[in-house]
Order: structure tokens, then C-alpha cells, then sequence
């Protein structure tokens, strides 16, 4: 059994991605203790006790805290932002600006004075403008507020890419740029199954099919469930983060980062592979762009600057 480190990882949100980004924490003995804030009185409290029992079985030595009190979360080494309004059959990600918007503002608030040092990691939606507006609000370090976006998303390429070619989506790596929404760039030409590249095993066509189910991967789930969205890989991708982070693995994962130049964007928080190790980002990796990728690179900038826009119009930042 390995010892649990003595660090603190703060998840905002008890729901169901909040709720499981707690319970993987607690499995991988990410930290010492592991906090879940909600606003619904009972409802972490509730949750915190339920894994604690399982800690016996699972064999895991972090503990649970289930709270409705911000001091509980004070010097957190990382925060999971999963709080917020989820999507509803026919809701864009751009619809849940001003809720989701007032609720980050709230809670970077509470973390600029909680938790100064800390590592921000944020999965409310709609993802891009969301980590602006923390970072915003925070007064953060850009390398320290970073956006859980391309993770999950090269994760449902990825699992596509497995299924057309009968492979263990193990074997597979899978890239994916831009915004965390519909104009999300997957990268074919970066693809490949175990070394091998996903256009040798598959066709043009069929591989554009898959990067069109990778785009609309999140509004899929939602219309299958109909009353909610996507948690159990959106918690995977987020702890994948917070673990690189806590480890100083250098990971290089798709994240949203603050662009200074990079792919030709400045001061533009958007998806692009980063390293991920102690303090957040470590440096943000280019890669050589086709002219259709750029050119979708700056379809999905417009989308972003748009809701920035609003949340501007909205007094938000």
C-alpha cells in the first residue's frame, strides 16, 4: 500500500463528476486529505461518509471531508472546480455563461483568500470562458489555473479511434485542440494505435467521422441520459491532471492553457497540449499546424472570444 502524501486536494461541486473526482482521488492516495465542498447542506457530509466506509475494502489511507465551510478547505495543493449547472438536452455550453459565470466568480473569491498557493483545475462549463474567469477573478499565475478540456476529449477520440480499429483504447493516443466545445480541433495527423498512425489503419472519411462523434461526444451522452451529463471520464481526466501535478509527473496532456503566442494567440485561454508537473504548467508544446488546422484553430478562438465578450457584457469580469 502506498502512504498517502501529506497534501490536500479541495474538490468544489458534491454532483456526480465532484463526487467521483473525490472518490478516484481517494482510490489513487492522491492526498492526506481530500475536501468536497457543496452548498447543499448534508449532501458532501453524506458523500465523505459513504467513501470513508469504503476505505477499509479499497484499501486506500486519505480521508474524506464533506463540508459546507470554505475554512475547511484552507492551503489546498489543488482545486477541482466541478460546481456549476450542467448541460440539458438542446443547451449549448455557451447557455450556461451567466450561472456557471456568478458560481467561479464565488468560488475563486473563496480560493484567492483560502487557498493562495494552489493549483486550479476547472471542469465547469462552459470550459474555456470558466478558467478565464477564475484566473480573472483569482489573480492566479496563468501556469496555476488551467482548464480540464483535451484531456477528456482525446480520451473520446481515443475510445472511437479503439473501437474502428479493434484495438485496447490503451494502445491508442489521440490529440485534440481549441475549445471544449463543438469547434474542438482534432488532430487526425497526431493520432496513432501503439506507434502506429491512425491514418495507415483507417480511412480518411471514417476517421473524420470519428472526429465528428469527438466533437458532438459530450451532447451525445446528454441526450442519452436526458436529466444530466457526462461524469465518470470527466473525473478520470481531471484527477489525471491533479495527480500529474501532484506527482511533478511532466505529463504532456491537452489542457486549457493561457496562450502568450503560442499558435499565433495571445492572452486566450484554449485547449493545447501542456507538460503538467509541480505548480501546474511547466511549458505549452506547438505543434505544426496544416492550413485547415489553423484555420479551425481560429474558428475556435472566435468562439471563445465571444463568450469572453459576453462575460464582459454580463459584468462578469
Amino acid at each position: 500500500m502506498r502512504a498517502t502524501p501529506s497534501r490536500k486536494i479541495t474538490v468544489v461541486g458534491a454532483g456526480y463528476v465532484g463526487s467521483t473526482c473525490a472518490q478516484l482521488s481517494a482510490l489513487k492516495n492522491l492526498a492526506k486529505e481530500i475536501v468536497l465542498i457543496d452548498v447543499l447542506a448534508g449532501r458532501p457530509q453524506g458523500i465523505a461518509l459513504d467513501l470513508n466506509q469504503s476505505a477499509a475494502i479499497e484499501g486506500f489511507q486519505a480521508r474524506v471531508i464533506g463540508t459546507n465551510d470554505w475554512a475547511e478547505t484552507a492551503d489546498s495543493d489543488v482545486v477541482i472546480m466541478t460546481a456549476g449547472l450542467p448541460r440539458k438536452p438542446g443547451m449549448s455550453r455557451s447557455d450556461l455563461l451567466e450561472t456557471n459565470g456568478k458560481i467561479v466568480r464565488q468560488v475563486a473569491e473563496e480560493l484567492r483568500r483560502r487557498s493562495p498557493e494552489a493549483v486550479v483545475i476547472v471542469v465547469t462549463n462552459p470550459l474555456d470562458s470558466m478558467v478565464t474567469l477564475m484566473r480573472h477573478h483569482t489573480g492566479f499565475s496563468a501556469r496555476r489555473v488551467i482548464g480540464m478540456a483535451g484531456v477528456l476529449d482525446a480520451a473520446r477520440f481515443a475510445y472511437f479511434l479503439a473501437e474502428a480499429t479493434g484495438t485496447a483504447p490503451a494502445d491508442v493516443d489521440a490529440m485534440v485542440l481549441g475549445a471544449h466545445g463543438d469547434s474542438m480541433v482534432p488532430m487526425a495527423r497526431h493520432c496513432s494505435i501503439n506507434g502506429v498512425a491512425a491514418q495507415d489503419l483507417l480511412s480518411e472519411d471514417t476517421i473524420g467521422e470519428l472526429a465528428h462523434r469527438t466533437k458532438h461526444g459530450g451532447a451525445e451522452i446528454v441526450a442519452l441520459l436526458k436529466t444530466g451529463s457526462a461524469w465518470y471520464a470527466p473525473a478520470s481526466a481531471s484527477v489525471a491532471m491533479a495527480e500529474a501535478i501532484l506527482h511533478d509527473a511532466q505529463r504532456m496532456l491537452p489542457c486549457a492553457c493561457l496562450l502568450g503566442g503560442e499558435f499565433g494567440f495571445d492572452g486566450l485561454y484554449m485547449g493545447v497540449p501542456a507538460i503538467l508537473g509541480a505548480g501546474g504548467v511547466q511549458r505549452i508544446v506547438e505543434l505544426s499546424l496544416t492550413a485547415e488546422a489553423r484555420a479551425l484553430m481560429q474558428k475556435t478562438a472566435g468562439s471563445i472570444q465571444a463568450d469572453v465578450a459576453t462575460m464582459r457584457d454580463l459584468g462578469l469580469m
